[in-house]
């Protein structure tokens, strides 16, 4: 008996001197923190957790299959050369835009901004009814109720045409509905694959990576980007969620046709053809897809968004329903706040994750103490995801603001450049403040006790993911 105490302490101090070593590589102080602090009371439970989701890195084989898809993507950025934006002048951020996620600004879009739900829905399917070539659907859910059934109705017309149609969704995403909807989608011959599918045992990369992108592709000359998935509005029982996506024509659509073949490509291993599409100058428009992820160089979207609050001058507009953000995201904010930019926060009043709101609470006496301005939005589930800065810069997207987002999720962000597309966003962030709750510092404060410690413990929680 003394034999087997002194080799469990034995190996728990074993446990504890790895994590040390094993555990800061490439991770934020705040996930190695908790991690270090969770194994190092608990070694053995919290080496079997580690185990299962603490590598938030990809397997070998995909890192390979990913740049074998190189060619591929340098091909869609001849194609979409002749509409370059910027060409003449130097423009910081598309340059780091196109640094992180390896496509280019491009001008001679048109963009049309829809935050109505059912709206954004009868346009799908009207665009999906028009298509000649080909429908390529992306999305995080895809539900088998009234809506999912409307799409795969269209979906099942246009195959009946000759168009070929594809669907990728995400296994967790859409597990409520997962089996009906591959019966459903397969009994109108499309082709359908999950993204990042589930295994029982997996090993060198955690289960909970997943792609959380809402991109769809219609003849390469129709693209939807944004946050809103094909599932009813009010999926949620007594929640309705409000939407915003950005459809686009033009040269962009290239780009997003280019990450949804690629990401077909990474589960199926079909080597996508080059040089498929010919991009035709459709407006104005200057617009830059973002693609995200472990596939791509550092956190791509967290690192343009806190290079942008650092350069702000004037406004920024953080449009999110879950924020979580990490130190840097923090100490930017707070900086703009003392350079004098004003700093206004749009989330949800209305909660589907209370152990994410409980942690993304724990956030707010330290920003609104900083100066910064939280607005809480009213009687809808506020799910989309934009931001606006200066009046220069908008971004529609797939992107939360916390950790998830930032590390583990593929995600895609459509930045905007141009005047109007830019006074679209403004307006539309101005309506959700106009229907939200401003808080309070003074009253925020006087909590209780226990909200608090719920807040503290949910944020070391999602610390570690």
């Amino acid at each position: 008996m003394k034999l087997s105490y002194e080799l469990l302490v034995f190996a728990e101090w074993m446990v504890r001197i790895g994590a040390l070593v094993v555990i800061p590589q490439r991770r934020s102080p705040s996930s190695a923190r908790e991690w270090l602090l969770l194994i190092f009371f608990l070694p053995i439970p919290g080496l079997i957790l580690f185990l299962a989701i603490g590598n938030d890195r990809f397997p070998k084989w995909r890192k390979a299959r990913f740049r074998s898809l190189r060619p591929f993507f340098d091909a869609t950025v001849d194609t979409v050369r002749p509409f370059l934006a910027f060409a003449d002048t130097k423009q910081p951020v598309a340059e780091l835009a196109t640094a992180l996620g390896h496509f280019p600004a491009t001008d001679g879009n048109r963009i049309e901004l829809i935050d109505d739900y059912d709206e954004v829905i009868d346009k799908l399917v009207e665009d999906i009814d028009a298509s000649t070539s080909f429908v390529h659907l992306l999305v995080y859910i895809f539900a088998d109720d009234s809506v999912g059934q409307r799409i795969a109705n269209a979906l099942g017309r246009a195959k009946a045409r000759g168009v070929e149609v594809r669907v990728m969704f995400d296994p967790v995403g859409s597990h409520r509905w997962r089996r009906g909807t591959l019966q459903m989608l397969q009994a109108q011959g499309v082709q359908v694959r999950e993204a990042l599918p589930l295994r029982f045992i997996r090993f060198r990369s955690r289960g909970d990576m997943r792609n959380h992108r809402k991109l769809f592709v219609i003849d390469g000359k129709i693209g939807y980007a944004g946050s809103q998935n094909l599932v009813a509005k009010n999926f949620r029982k007594g929640i309705t969620n409000h939407e915003l996506v950005a459809r686009s024509e033009g040269p962009v659509v290239a780009v997003m046709d280019a990450v949804v073949r690629g990401d077909w490509s990474m589960e199926t291993g079909e080597v996508p053809l080059k040089g498929q599409l010919r991009p035709q100058r459709a407006g104005s428009a200057q617009a830059q897809l973002l693609p995200s992820g472990e596939d791509y160089r550092l956190e791509g979207f967290e690192s343009l968004l806190v290079w942008q609050i650092h350069q702000a001058r004037e406004r920024i507009v953080l449009v999110t329903p879950y924020f979580i953000p990490d130190e840097d995201i923090l100490g930017a904010l707070r900086t703009a706040v003392i350079r004098g930019v004003t700093v206004d926060i749009v989330l949800s009043k209305v909660v589907d994750q209370w152990l994410v709101r409980l942690a993304q609470s724990s956030y707010y006496e330290d920003l609104l103490g900083a100066g910064v301005k939280i607005h809480l939005y009213r009687d809808y589930l506020l799910h989309a995801k934009n931001v606006g800065i200066d009046g220069t810069l908008a971004i529609v997207g797939s992107s939360n603001v916390d950790l998830r987002s930032f590390q583990l999720n593929e995600e895609a962000s459509l930045l905007l450049y141009d005047a109007d597309s830019i006074e679209r966003v403004d307006a539309i962030q101005r309506g959700y403040m106009e229907k939200a709750e401003v808080l309070d510092l003074d009253a925020w404060k006087t909590r209780s006790p226990f909200r608090k410690i719920g807040e503290n413990a949910a944020r070391m929680v999602n610390s570690l993911f």
